[in-house]
């Protein structure tokens, strides 16, 4: 696959994840409990994600042959952080705004670079430092702490939107290191397979025993949720990112940011004040300088070999 076709591919599954505020408090909005629309969700997704899995398993034997115990658990315990943030971001909506919540949950910058400092011994560098401050910084001006009233924010929506950058650098720090060669379309139902788990264990699928709710509008807005984040998102970055640089990845994942924080203002009716854009402007400032220099870098030792190989 060419660079510019899975950088397309990306952004798509990037801002997909974008409109899941949309979905979420609509549902909310129309009285639909956290709890139900998990559930809705999961099965919708499991439902979709297990039909392309199989006509996969079909196209590539080999990979069935190279699934065992071991992969298969990892590819679940990573999924089960998928879940994790998934109730974690979507319960902080129900007391902050769609884009404070994103804010929180862009938190991932510096939680993973915490990560990286316990588990691989990997001491951030200045370049690293200059990110996180800068990550703080934008998160004071985006979430109103600077030009806002931050006590009228409640302390268990901050709680939940900060365990939610949690859990999804846990995701992103675990994924990338199980079964990697096994293809997309074979690994997300997996991992899905592991977030439904999860979500089945704090929301007790009892909902479904209650045959009222199939031709209610749940399904729509838990519909909207599973396409967004649980099919298209995974799906795509499966597909794409083995083709890009997981610096570049991750400088085209930001935009989930301020498509969020448009989705809120536009569909939600949210009031994001300049300074609150200021802060966004911020985050993905620091994104881009953590992660760019590396691009470069990278961008140069392949015109080095480029240059190699033609002389």
């Amino acid at each position: 696959m060419k660079r510019h076709t899975a950088m397309i591919i990306f952004i798509i599954g990037a801002s997909s994840f974008g409109f899941n505020p949309l979905f979420i408090k609509l549902g909310f909005a129309d009285g639909w409990t956290l709890g139900k629309i998990m559930v809705a969700q999961v099965v919708i997704a499991l439902f979709v994600l297990w039909i392309i899995g199989i006509f996969a398993m079909k196209r590539y034997p080999w990979a069935v042959r190279k699934l065992n115990v071991k992969n298969i658990i990892a590819m679940m315990i990573a999924g089960c952080f998928t879940g994790l943030t998934s109730i974690l971001y979507y319960g902080a909506m129900q007391y902050l705004s769609a884009s404070l919540a994103v804010v929180l949950l862009f938190q991932f910058v510096w939680v993973g670079v915490l990560y990286e400092w316990i588990f691989d011994r990997r001491k951030p560098d200045k370049k690293t430092i200059l990110s996180v401050i800068l990550t703080l910084v934008g998160v004071l001006f985006a979430a109103g702490i600077i030009g806002g009233k931050v006590y009228d924010v409640p302390l268990i929506g901050l709680v939940l939107g900060i365990g939610s950058a949690f859990s999804y650098s846990a995701f992103v720090f675990v994924s990338g290191r199980v079964a990697v060669d096994i293809p997309a379309t074979i690994r997300t139902p997996i991992m899905i397979t592991g977030a439904g788990i999860l979500t089945f264990a704090v929301f007790p699928p009892t909902i479904l025993l209650n045959g009222s709710i199939w031709g209610e509008s749940l399904w729509i807005y838990a519909g909207g949720v599973a396409l967004c984040g649980m099919i298209l998102t995974p799906l795509l970055f499966a597909i794409s990112t083995p083709h890009l640089p997981s610096s570049l990845a991750t400088i085209l994942g930001s935009i989930e940011l301020p498509v969020s924080v448009i989705v809120a203002v536009m569909w939600l009716s949210e009031q994001v004040t300049a300074l609150r854009w200021f802060g966004v402007i911020i985050i993905l400032l620091s994104i881009t300088i953590g992660e760019m220099k590396d691009l470069l870098e990278l961008m140069k030792l392949k015109k080095r070999l480029r240059n190699k190989n033609i002389e």
